[in-house]
C-alpha cells in the first residue's frame, strides 16, 4: 500500500552549496559574488554554515530565477 504525502505538510528546505548554485543559475562563481557585492545585492545572500562554509536556501534561488524570468532576463 502506498502512503500519500500530506498536502498541508511543507516540504523541507534544501540547502545548496556554491557548485549547485552555479549549475542551477548558469553563472560563474565570480559573477555570483560580484552580484552579491552590489548595493543592494543583486543575488540572494547565502547563509553561513560555519566559518568557511555557506549555502543558499533553494527557495531563495527559485525566487530569484522566477523574478529574472518575470523581468524578461533584465
Amino acid at each position: 500500500m502506498e502512503t500519500q504525502a500530506n498536502p498541508t505538510t511543507p516540504s523541507p528546505e534544501t540547502l545548496l552549496r556554491l557548485p549547485q548554485v552555479v549549475a542551477r543559475v548558469n553563472l560563474s562563481k565570480s559573477s555570483i559574488y560580484e552580484m552579491l557585492g552590489r548595493n543592494p545585492p543583486a543575488f540572494p545572500r547565502p547563509i553561513k554554515l560555519s566559518r568557511r562554509a555557506v549555502c543558499w536556501p533553494s527557495s531563495s534561488i527559485d525566487t530569484w530565477i522566477a523574478e529574472r524570468m518575470a523581468q524578461g532576463g533584465r
